[in-house]
């Protein structure tokens, strides 16, 4: 019998995967459901990166790039920084690539040593552990509060540094919680000495009053994990990319593994992402607004309903709510929700023990999908 490499034995399911698949089972039973579960935007892509990438292809671009990135996009990032966090990033520390998980594999694979641990918070993305476990590192959860909205507190990250800690990662706006890191925070977390990879997929799409803030702009001791996916609807474009720290050790062990293990990122996909970064952003507004909306109706209807939201969520298009005086097992809970109220949702464990007994709900649906799943869970708590 074959038997697959020890390296891929500790690697767990991605429990919403799970929860996808059983709902298309459903739909191809003939039952409706609504997909709450995914975190995916329901739009089109913009017909403008449409248009550009059809005209690259017909222009011929279908050839290599450069490993690192194709030199107009990686200019045209640049200048996308310096207008939106006023920092100056040389386009040589971009490194594009086919979707920002394959980005943070690279990095991983290039920054860990056997037993070197990275801190992530509890709850997280479930993907960080299993990235982190591939390349022999070993993840460090660090406690974080529904009552403060699931933030971290950087006197608790200090609390478990030691010499064996390689980096910390940070997501904001957070999946799952939808929640932002404040200019405090990221600035005493950018003080602590450590590599900081900081996961800023979800940036654009936030809706409070409060700016936006990037963690280059307080430390260039620091890895941004980007890309086009949520901000521009383009998930199937497979289009990402990382704003390395300015060591050329880093930046060209990564040249050396891209150019071994990924050759390059396709061109005229590229092509499409210069054309969102100078095209797109009235779509992407209205996208934005859209999301704002479904979000304060989402968010309301869950409170009414009793699954509790401490902070209320204003980034990404999730919510995480407290449902664990349904159950304290949220897989089985999201599932019973599935079968019978044909509503999907993410269980809170899917995120780490930090959040068993929550559930996570995106508003990444139409707004008459949203207001069907509210009535669909009103009936089911009804008859439990």
């Amino acid at each position: 019998m074959f038997s697959t490499a020890d390296r891929t034995k500790g690697i767990t399911p991605f429990i919403v995967m799970e929860i996808l698949e059983r709902a298309k089972q459903l739909e191809a039973d003939g039952k409706r459901v609504i997909q709450l579960q995914i975190g995916e935007p329901d739009f089109d892509t913009p017909a403008v990166i449409k248009d550009a990438h059809d005209k690259a292809l017909r222009d011929g671009e279908t050839h290599y790039t450069p490993s690192l990135g194709d030199p107009e996009l990686k200019e045209a990032l640049s200048g996308y920084y310096k207008n939106r966090y006023g920092v100056d990033v040389a386009p040589e520390r971009f490194f594009v690539c086919p979707g920002s998980s394959i980005g943070m594999t690279m990095l991983f694979s290039a920054i860990l040593n056997p037993g070197d641990r990275v801190i992530m918070s509890d709850p997280h993305y479930p993907c960080y552990d299993n990235m982190v476990k591939f390349y022999g590192g070993v993840p460090k959860t660090v406690t974080v509060r529904e009552e403060e909205g699931f933030l971290y507190r950087p006197e608790d990250i200090r609390a478990n540094l030691d010499d064996s800690v390689r980096a910390v990662v940070i997501n904001s706006p957070a999946n799952p919680t939808g929640t932002i890191l404040d200019a405090d925070r990221l600035r005493d977390i950018a003080g602590l000495g450590r590599l900081v990879i900081s996961d800023e997929i979800y940036h654009g799409l936030t809706y409070g009053d409060e700016p936006e803030h990037s963690i280059l702009e307080y430390t260039d001791n620091a890895v941004v994990v980007s890309g086009f996916s949520k901000l521009f609807a383009m998930t199937g474009w497979r289009l990402g990319y990382l704003i390395l720290p300015p060591d050329r050790d880093l930046i060209r062990t990564m040249v050396v593994l891209t150019q071994n293990f990924m050759i390059s990122t396709t061109a005229a996909v590229q092509k499409a992402g210069v054309a969102a970064l100078r095209h797109a952003w009235p779509e992407v507004e209205t996208m934005r607004q859209t999301y704002d909306q479904r979000r304060k109706v989402l968010l309301a209807g869950l409170r009414r309903l009793g699954l509790d939201v401490k902070v209320e969520p204003t980034g990404a298009f999730y919510i995480l709510a407290n449902a664990r005086h349904l159950s304290h097992n949220s897989y089985d809970l999201a599932m019973d929700i599935l079968e019978k109220a044909g509503v999907g949702t993410d269980p809170g464990i899917d995120f780490g023990d930090g959040a068993e007994g929550f559930l996570r709900f995106s508003y990444a649906n139409s707004l008459e999908n949203i207001e069907e799943a509210l009535d669909r869970l009103e009936k089911y708590l009804a008859a439990r």
